[in-house]
């Protein structure tokens, strides 16, 4: 297969009106595997107990049309004409082959959980509190960032932990949480369940999120990093060191290069035994492996482009707030217990820059009961 991919290269570098473009072909697909709730008897399908809607008719129209076969995994059968015609989400005449699973999983770790398919709403009080640690504390400084009626995207990792911050804070449904697999409102899952949301408002396709997020219409998004560079590029989708652990960029890259604002969150080193003690942090160990490099291993999004773009660029991590400026990485806030010099300036590759006297961040992030929060106004 990489021979065939060394020959036959799927990307190209090319120029067009003056700007240059990766340009990758159309891919024709021949075999399209899509899952649903129901098939009838004709073939048609509904998603009543599925968390996410993954653009499965635009999967069996591609291939449909292309000549190709579609194959849908079910939970169970039903009688033709038994399913709504509004409730067909894909139509039996696009569908080859349908295979019944009964024993389907709803999500990686959920067997069947009604709020995650929108049939009933949980009582927020059964949300489970994250327990108080340093990526907690990130996450309350990222909810920060938020403004009262923002539509925001949220990716893996710590910026999912945030939706829980605003229930924790009384301040619930001040924003509403998109996810790109589609749920519109409520609250992500966290860990390995990522994808899907409980007490959603509103469950759309796929492609319908990522025309949203394309077109630039949603206000911030909160994103992940690896590796962060001097010019404020980031990666998300590579590690040379551990491969396993890195899938791709998925959908960050539509959704980074079109952002208004960008909250990126993660720890400053990889590996750092970490302390929260009396409102201040305490680093018992510093990290094996430095995040902020002078060459990242992939640009999963670009700092330069963003300048160019006027995106607002926050990072945040458990010691510092940094911002992106056209000069380079800034460093804007500190948390109480680090020393500037020692703990960031020196745990870093490349320079940051320091304008001024950083501010310190609010102690009581670093404390486990309520902090407070308060949503900005929108401008």
């Amino acid at each position: 297969m990489n021979a065939r991919a060394a020959a036959e290269p799927i990307v190209k570098h090319v120029e067009f009106e003056g700007e240059d473009w990766l340009y990758f072909k159309t891919i024709v697909p021949n075999v399209a595997i899509i899952r649903a709730t129901t098939a009838d008897e004709r073939g048609n399908l509904s998603f009543e107990h599925e968390g996410a809607y993954l653009g499965p008719i635009e999967q069996a129209l591609a291939v449909r049309n292309n000549g190709g076969i579609v194959i849908a995994q079910v939970k169970r059968l039903a009688k033709s004409g038994t399913i709504k015609p509004f409730a067909v989400a894909v139509p039996g005449i696009f569908v080859d082959v349908i295979v019944v699973a009964p024993d389907q999983m709803q999500s990686t770790q959920t067997v069947y959980d009604p709020a995650v398919s929108g049939e009933v709403f949980k009582p927020l009080s059964t949300f489970t509190k994250r327990t108080f640690d340093a990526s907690k504390v990130v996450a309350r400084r990222v909810a920060q960032e938020m403004r009262f009626g923002d539509a925001v995207n949220i990716g893996f990792g710590i910026s999912a932990l945030v939706p829980r911050i605003l229930i924790e804070e009384d301040l619930h449904g001040s924003v509403t949480w998109m996810i790109e697999h589609g749920a519109i409102g409520g609250i992500p899952l966290l860990d390995f369940q990522f994808g899907c949301s409980s007490n959603a408002e509103a469950i759309v396709s796929s492609p319908t999120n990522f025309l949203y997020f394309q077109g630039g219409g949603f206000d911030a998004t909160l994103l992940s990093f690896l590796q962060i560079d001097k010019e404020g590029s980031v990666n998300v989708s590579r590690l040379a060191a551990r491969p396993h652990v890195t899938a791709g960029a998925g959908g960050f890259v539509d959704i980074s290069s079109r952002a208004k604002r960008l909250v990126f969150s993660g720890f400053f080193s990889a590996g750092a035994k970490l302390g929260l003690e009396n409102g201040n942090l305490i680093i018992h160990k510093e990290g094996k492996v430095r995040k902020l490099v002078n060459e990242i291993e992939h640009v999963s999004f670009s700092g330069r482009r963003a300048i160019e773009q006027g995106q607002n660029v926050v990072y945040v991590t458990e010691r510092c707030v940094m911002h992106l400026t056209a000069d380079g990485v800034a460093v804007v806030e500190i948390a109480p217990g680090v020393d500037l010099r020692r703990d960031i300036l020196d745990q870093s590759e490349f320079k940051l820059l320091v304008p001024q006297t950083p501010k310190l961040m609010n102690p009581t992030l670093f404390r486990p009961e309520p902090f407070g929060l308060k949503l900005r106004s929108a401008e």
